[in-house]
């Protein structure tokens, strides 16, 4: 059985929110014609701790609720930007320095933006 790309980017911002990510986006890059990856979704953990926490978080809800393996993760060893692939979507758990440093969201300026309300 094969998951709906939407279905997964949905499980991905559950698993964020449940770890209390913060500034979740999506950026959808389907429309444009030079893109690395359709999709990215993008947050925010305020210590090395809680990326690493956030990153767990996602891997679980994805596995556990649709079965779906990521390819793989890198950026455990420091915890500052750890970054999950799942084929069609990258997501990126970052210290909010690093997000702010590297911009990600901007080199993709003309993709669709979708930000996630917090949850407090």
């Amino acid at each position: 059985m094969t998951v709906d790309t939407k279905t997964i980017i949905q499980k991905i911002v559950e698993g964020m929110q449940e770890r209390k990510a913060k500034k979740i986006v999506t950026v959808d890059m389907t429309e444009l014609e030079n893109y690395s990856c359709p999709y990215f979704v993008i947050c925010e953990g305020n210590s090395t701790t809680h990326v690493v926490s956030i990153a767990d978080s996602v891997k679980h809800y994805v596995r556990s609720e649709l079965k779906v393996h990521f390819i793989v993760a890198d950026g455990y060893e420091n915890g500052q930007w750890i970054a999950i692939d799942y084929g069609e979507i990258i997501v990126h758990v970052m210290l909010p320095e690093m997000r702010e440093f590297y911009r990600i969201e901007e080199l993709w300026e003309d993709a669709k933006i979708t930000e996630i309300p917090d949850l407090d």
